[in-house]
């Protein structure tokens, strides 16, 4: 498929120990995990330039994990009489600075970091006409650079860092001992590709967030994109087109315009998230008998009732985004407890 002289081209520079260190003491993540910032990336645009910054001595753990998603890893030594801090803020501004001035090709430069100190960059990026997307840990990100930006996004909220978070809080399982293990710590498993109905909506929903109309076409470059080794061929359909119609008939989108190239849309009204929400609904109604439904366990008990509940092939990023939107149409009340800590949901009204 031939790439779209209209898509977004895009430039990524990471402050990688500003997001490794937020995420560790914010969300409780022991490793950074790029994923989901590459996901988000690739719903709105093609990226063409991938660059983290830091002094990897300290992060021996995380270069392989960024060298899979294609991420050029930039040593910052720490040299003596110097700040390790700046010296790395100021090699990632100059090689900003020098790609927006050489690279007429990039429309939209991505920063993620939630250091106040690259406000100035941001700006002069968008001097330059080229738009500007942060990305930053919510309670380590600066109220300063947010407001500079064309869009940003906090990283806490991206599709997938949910279940991150999840999998750090996870007990660990011992290692066997007497013997080396089949697998080297560094080999990390492939990541399953998620199945078809989920990849097609959640990257429909992800793309929604950030342009207006999503075409067939614009779609399936996407979805490429996330998972370059896609092909509606294998799923047992002769075009994408007709994927898309099937997904219609099993109301999971909705098509209008022209045939060949229709505009792709999530299902309004009543649908598979209407049962969905009825079903968090019943739960919650239940649980709130023994003193309320609190969100960790909340999915096994849904999923323990209904084993074909997936809230991402519904269109939401996380279960918490999809328990935010069942109390945004009040089907639930939703509130944070701090003896629990943890959100606890009851009924409405």
């Amino acid at each position: 498929m031939r790439p779209d002289e209209n898509e977004e081209r895009i430039a990524v520079f990471v402050d990688y120990e500003n997001l490794a260190i937020g995420a560790r003491q914010d969300l409780g993540i022991a490793r950074f995990d790029f994923g989901p910032i590459a996901r988000a990336m690739a719903e709105r645009g093609r990226v063409v330039y991938r660059r983290a910054y830091a002094d990897w001595s300290g992060f021996d753990d995380d270069r392989r994990h960024l060298t899979r998603h294609q991420v050029e890893l930039m040593e910052i030594p720490q040299r003596m009489g110097t700040s390790r801090k700046n010296s790395a803020d100021i090699k990632m501004v100059v090689d900003a600075l020098e790609l927006a001035f050489e690279r007429d090709f990039v429309t939209t430069i991505v920063i993620c970091t939630g250091d106040s100190d690259f406000t100035p960059l941001v700006q002069k990026l968008r001097e330059l006409d080229r738009r500007v997307i942060g990305i930053g840990v919510r309670n380590s990100t600066s109220k300063l650079l947010p407001p500079a930006c064309d869009e940003f996004l906090y990283y806490d909220s991206l599709e997938g860092v949910e279940a991150v978070i999840a999998a750090s809080k996870a007990p660990k399982r011992k290692a066997p001992t007497g013997g080396r293990s089949s697998v080297e710590p560094d080999d990390e498993p492939m990541a399953e590709a998620p199945p078809l109905e989920e990849l097609v909506v959640s990257t429909l929903a992800g793309m929604q967030g950030s342009t207006e109309d999503v075409r067939a076409s614009t779609l399936k470059r996407a979805i490429t994109r996330i998972d370059p080794t896609f092909n509606e061929a294998d799923h047992g359909f002769r075009g994408f087109t007709e994927l898309l119609r099937h997904l219609a008939g099993r109301k999971r989108v909705e098509l209008s315009g022209e045939k060949r190239d229709p505009e792709v849309d999530l299902v309004t009204g009543d649908g598979p998230a209407q049962v969905g929400f009825d079903l968090l609904v019943d739960v919650v109604t239940a649980k709130s008998k023994k003193g309320g439904a609190v969100l960790s366990g909340l999915k096994t008990e849904m999923n323990r009732r209904d084993e074909t509940f997936n809230e991402r092939a519904l269109g939401y990023g996380g279960f918490l985004q999809f328990c935010k939107a069942a109390a945004a149409r009040d089907l639930v009340v939703m509130a944070w407890d701090d003896d629990r800590g943890d959100y606890l949901l009851t009924p409405a009204g």
